[in-house]
């Protein structure tokens, strides 16, 4: 018979066990309020230095929430900004899709935001303000950066809220899209065309500009375009961007976690756009994007307009040293300053002693290089073709390195 005392045991060890996560969740809030400050990582931080002109802003303008099709709450997007090292990002909702509308039926299209800003509130990470505008061919997706409502990019036509996913996308839809994003700039918002390769609307994969987009961007109403997005980069996107001078724009389009979409940990980051803005705030990025101050960091490669993409790399790159040894063999130091690996190609009359013309710069890192020069120099200058930096589809930049010998 089981005595009296190992029952009223076994009795608090399961109050025991239903109090604890309740007591838990009261430490934190029930899920709200700001983010802990994440376990460092400094290895997944993106890093880039500031330019001599301007600061460069990690910026992640495309990502998505339980408050649209995203699977994860607004508050983990703040932590793995924080976790990446960005300075900004934004949490871009669809407006008209809703997959999400039977278990979070919120009528409020700036929920997911003003959650992200409260998580966000005991942090130095800047938080946007964006919906995504949601249609097919020919406006396809836009989103709307620093919106103040986004309800207002959105409309029921006097209907009662829809009550189901496939509801809501019918009748927001019907909605034309050209008043959608006229409301976007009536807020003064940025606005950029997304992922323009979709196979639903180009079934080769290469976009095409339509007259929709052609209009507004001529107009003024349409600022930007995606030219990577998650895994992909389109070259045609980036020749639209050139021909219709959009800006440049590279973005995670997070659904699921960062960690599972683009493994950190094994060294992957999500791409982004690199913003050279006059100090760290919010209208200081709106500012530079609608100056199309950007360059964008895919995989391992640095994608800009020449004005914006070569100021960046010679502030990743120095010479740190260059000194002769026997002969007239120069030991030189080369640093690199960034997260890229720098491919470079070597233009320059002097030869290596112990490299080959191609060579490799690797992030955070320094390279001791032997060059050979005709007679003792008291100052050297370097042309290097940046293999991994594009200015235009299949043109690269190249970059100059002086220093003086000691």
């Amino acid at each position: 018979m089981t005595s009296f005392k190992s029952s009223k045991q076994r009795l608090v060890s399961s109050v025991l066990l239903i109090l604890t996560p309740m007591l838990i969740l009261s430490q934190k809030g029930w899920g709200h309020g700001s983010v802990s400050n994440p376990t460092e990582n400094e290895s997944r931080k993106i890093v880039f230095p500031d330019t001599a002109d301007y600061q460069t802003l990690v910026l992640d303008p495309h990502t998505h929430s339980a408050f649209s099709d995203g699977h994860v709450w607004p508050r983990i997007r703040v932590e793995e900004a924080l976790r990446d090292g960005l300075d900004a990002m934004a949490i871009t909702e669809h407006l008209e899709y809703q997959p999400h509308i039977a278990d979070i039926p919120h009528p409020d299209r700036n929920r997911a935001y003003e959650d992200a800003i409260s998580a966000a509130k005991n942090s130095d990470l800047l938080v946007i303000p964006g919906a995504e505008i949601t249609r097919g061919f020919p406006a396809s997706h836009m989103n709307a950066l620093f919106v103040s409502d986004a309800n207002k990019l959105m409309s029921f036509g006097g209907e009662e809220p829809p009550r189901t996913s496939d509801e809501h996308s019918k009748i927001t839809k019907a909605w034309p899209a050209q008043n959608a994003v006229q409301a976007a700039n009536d807020q003064g918002a940025f606005v950029f065309w997304n992922h323009s390769w979709w196979t639903s609307d180009f079934p080769t994969g290469i976009p095409i500009i339509s007259e929709f987009h052609q209009n507004n961007a001529q107009n003024g109403l349409l600022h930007g375009i995606e030219i990577a997005n998650g895994k992909y980069f389109s070259e045609d996107a980036f020749q639209i961007a050139l021909d219709y001078n959009l800006t440049l724009m590279g973005v995670s389009d997070v659904h699921d976690l960062i960690d599972w979409d683009y493994e950190p940990h094994k060294g992957g980051h999500r791409p982004v756009t690199l913003v050279l803005a006059k100090d760290r705030s919010i209208d200081a990025i709106k500012e530079a994007l609608f100056d199309k101050r950007t360059v964008v960091w895919y995989k391992n490669w640095l994608i800009g307009r020449k004005g914006h993409l070569d100021p960046l790399i010679s502030s990743c790159l120095h010479i740190d040293k260059a000194t002769y040894g026997k002969g007239e063999i120069l030991n030189i130091t080369v640093s690199n300053h960034s997260d890229a690996d720098f491919h470079l190609r070597n233009l320059s009359p002097y030869g290596f002693h112990d490299y080959a013309d191609n060579f490799v710069i690797p992030q955070h890192s320094s390279q001791e290089i032997m060059v050979r020069t005709p007679t003792k120099l008291e100052k050297i200058t370097f042309q290097f073709e940046v293999l991994n930096a594009f200015v235009a589809p299949r043109q690269t930049t190249n970059v100059i390195l002086e220093a003086i010998v000691d």
